[in-house]
């Protein structure tokens, strides 16, 4: 008899997640009888990552889940093919020290730019300062009400930004977009603020997007993305690009392993209230 153990989902979340949401099972596979088979779902990705041939042995396997996969590719298309990005311009970033973030960054200073982040505290701080951030800041600390002359964003780049890497959504990216270039470019690939507000019967209505005469006379391009839309040639360059980037040390990664199946409800939780450096991993 074989026991196999799944973390099931026992109610939708209201607000945030909590360990009551989550339910541990344990299911008993029977042994197989004659003429019967069992099937097993495999996904691409899911159950297997197919490495570049040339992964040196110095590298860790677990780099497949994060900095040379979704997360690092999404840094790296967002930063390179969205925004564009050129040498000596200023880019800001959300969310630096998380998987995507903290690997834009790092990106963004080898194609000669000035990088700009906002982390949720003072530990994230220290640790984005070593890898190359120009300038960082606990945006916990700023009243983004207040006039943008007073807030840090308007300290880091007194001149605007170039190119804004937004995660967050909310007010944080309405002040930001309103401190954007002639001609800055915008690559949206998440919204964290805006998810647990209702949008069916909730008091909380959605913030409001930023001013349209912002985007209109700043004449700015704004985009989203989903990175999975690049694939083939593309796809494969930008992980040979990640990797040796990662060999040379150019590219300094950071994860948050957790150990334990039964631990991921907190790793997940943990992730969502921005405990983490980096990518997050539950090793069983």
């Amino acid at each position: 008899m074989v026991h196999v153990k799944r973390w099931t989902l026992k109610k939708h979340f209201v607000g945030n997640p909590t360990n009551g949401d989550f339910e541990l099972k344990i299911a008993e596979l029977s042994p197989l009888k004659n003429r019967e088979v069992l099937l097993e779902a495999f996904l691409t990705n899911r159950n297997i990552v197919l490495l570049p041939t040339e992964w040196p042995d110095t590298v860790p396997l677990s780099l497949t889940l994060g900095t040379v996969s979704m997360t690092g590719l999404t840094a790296y298309f967002g930063l390179l093919d969205i925004c564009g990005v050129k040498g000596g311009e200023t880019v800001m970033v959300n969310a630096a020290a998380g998987a995507v973030g903290s690997v834009l960054g790092k990106t963004a200073k080898l194609k000669g730019c000035k990088i700009v982040g906002a982390v949720g505290s003072d530990e994230k701080i220290a640790y984005l300062k070593k890898p190359g951030f120009d300038v960082v800041f606990n945006y916990k600390t700023v009243d983004h009400r207040a006039r943008p002359e007073t807030l840090n964003l308007k300290k880091a780049s007194p001149d605007g930004y170039n190119c804004y890497f937004d995660n967050v959504s909310g007010e944080f990216s309405n002040t930001v977009i309103s401190q954007m270039k002639k001609f800055g470019r915008i690559a949206i690939y998440g919204a964290i603020s805006t998810y647990n507000i209702s949008r069916h019967g909730g008091t909380s209505p959605l913030p409001p997007g930023p001013t349209p005469e912002i985007v209109i006379y700043q004449e700015l391009h704004m985009e989203g993305f989903i990175v999975t839309c690049w694939q083939g040639d593309a796809h494969q360059k930008a992980l040979k690009d990640l990797l040796k980037w990662i060999s040379e040390g150019k590219i300094q990664y950071q994860e948050c392993i957790i150990g334990g199946s039964e631990n991921m409800p907190a790793a997940f939780m943990g992730m969502l209230k921005g405990n983490n450096l980096g990518k997050t991993i539950v090793k069983t």
